[in-house]
């Protein structure tokens, strides 16, 4: 492990992995959400419909779920390298699609396929993992996590802009074109000058890539269960396009979508059987077991905090200009004041945990969260616009302070399934996210407020079941050696 100093400003050894990792998430999410602000060009040049373009949105987030949890594995096996890389490359594609798509099908498929690069910010966890010692992690996770999530809010200031250069109706095809083109020089720029673990270090590999490892038989269990949420909220998904709601599946579809979901989670469970069926038979030496509660808790942590954040990102602009009567603009702006707190607050989550431990900033940080919520249900026409927007910065310092706590304690589970424990934690994310967008649409702003307070709440009584991660944990190396990695002072 690199010995020299934490300095943001150099571009050498374990900082420049850092830098080039938190780029490419900056690019991914850039990507990935550069529809919005150029939502309105699009439905006129395509001549869509508003229920086509919720659809859009609605697909765009739909295959991050699984795609976070087949990511994860493939960047513990294969190496965060090789992945990013790949995944750069490949997604520029469909961005080049939606780009030059000339009917809705076109654009629905490749908004779909472009889901896959959410799964972006699962590589970067694992690499950072690699590179930065435990004191440290923390802070380089949050780093990565909050500056590469400022791409989103990058795109929604820029891309309209480049639009207007490009100029005429189709200056939003190359406005998003060029952000096609950012992934796929930067998938060459990422592949020439990244290595997965500093000189001298292992890269250790899960035994196997199909289901993650457990290594007690309740955990066994707990696995199947924490399984169900994501295949819920994909058949939430279905059921939100279904005659049911904005009918754009045929029934047919819908109840075969649903089928698909039952067998594959029924094949999950096969495959979980068949990598853990050993520990019912013998127990997993006291040195190589890990708890996979640990796991579960991070799991619904990250479900109230990003999975609000992507919800309220998504809402707050309408909220703000149908609560103070604003125009679309200054409502945005208004708005974006809460993404822009991504570039301090997750950094700082991190760098609370490296300080102070890893639980008690989880506590402070999801009590923060709930009382912040409770805080956004109270705003009213009545309010003082700064005292609102102060509100909304408040409550998304918590947000964004606790996604960097629940990142800074993930790679301290288990080193050789980082990837895997990321890509589940991050899908729960995005889990968050359908739910309680669902629950939006069913009910007002300052229910949906309260309904996230309650569901922070919930994360906060799951954290007595945690603990603070101490000691070493043991990883074998190919010739059956032991290498004992430092996860506390």
């Amino acid at each position: 492990m690199n010995k020299p100093a934490f300095n943001i400003f150099s571009f050498s050894g374990k900082m420049k992995t850092l830098h080039l990792s938190w780029m490419a998430f900056f690019i991914t999410f850039a990507v990935w959400f550069n529809f919005a602000p150029l939502l309105q060009a699009v439905k006129e040049t395509l001549g869509l419909t508003t229920q086509e373009i919720k659809t859009l949105l609605i697909l765009n987030v739909a295959l991050t779920i699984p795609a976070r949890v087949i990511i994860g594995s493939l960047t513990d096996r294969f190496g965060p390298r090789i992945v990013y890389s790949a995944l750069l490359a490949i997604c520029a594609i469909p961005c080049f699609m939606f780009a030059f798509a000339d009917s809705f099908i076109q654009a629905a498929i490749a908004r779909f396929a472009l889901g896959f690069i959410g799964a972006g910010f699962v590589i970067g966890i694992r690499l950072v993992s690699e590179w930065f010692p435990h004191n440290e992690l923390g802070t380089a996770e949050g780093i990565y996590g909050g500056w590469g999530n400022f791409g989103s809010a990058a795109a929604a200031f820029t891309l309209p802009t480049i639009a207007l250069m490009f100029g005429g109706e189709d200056g939003w095809r190359y406005a998003m074109a060029v952000t096609g083109a950012l992934s796929l020089i930067f998938a060459f720029i990422f592949y020439a000058n990244i290595s997965d673990t500093p000189k001298g270090s292992t890269y250790f590999k899960p035994k196997n890539l199909t289901a993650m490892e457990v290594t007690s038989k309740g955990d066994f269990f707990l696995l199947l269960v924490m399984k169900i949420p994501m295949y819920a909220a994909l058949a939430l998904l279905a059921w939100k396009l279904s005659p049911a709601n904005i009918n754009m599946l045929s029934a047919q579809v819908t109840y075969a979508i649903y089928g698909v979901l039952i067998a594959l989670y029924i094949y999950e469970w096969s495959q979980v059987w068949k990598v853990n069926k050993g520990i019912f038979t013998t127990p997993v030496a006291e040195i190589h077991q890990y708890k996979f509660k640990q796991v579960a808790v991070l799991n619904i942590l990250y479900f109230a905090t990003f999975g609000s954040e992507l919800a309220v990102v998504s809402m707050l602009p309408l909220f703000f200009l149908e609560t103070f009567e604003l125009t679309p603009v200054v409502a945005g702006m208004v708005a974006s004041s809460y993404a822009f707190m991504n570039l301090v607050s997750r950094p700082g989550g991190g760098w609370i945990s490296d300080k102070f431990g890893r639980k008690i900033t989880l506590v402070i940080l999801t009590a923060g969260l709930a009382l912040g919520y409770l805080l956004m249900a109270q705003i009213t026409s009545g309010w003082t616009l700064w005292i609102a927007v102060a509100a909304a910065m408040l409550c998304s310092f918590f947000v964004q302070a606790g996604e960097g706590a629940v990142f800074a304690t993930v790679p301290l589970i288990k080193r050789r399934m980082t990837g895997q424990i990321a890509g589940m934690t991050g899908a729960y994310g995005n889990v968050g996210a359908v739910v309680y967008l669902t629950v939006l649409s069913f009910v007002d702003y300052q229910t949906f407020f309260y309904v996230i307070a309650v569901t922070a709440f919930i994360g906060l009584v799951t954290l007595a079941f945690m603990a603070e991660p101490k000691g070493q944990m043991a990883e074998v190396n190919a010739d059956g050696s032991v290498t004992m990695i430092d996860v506390s002072h």
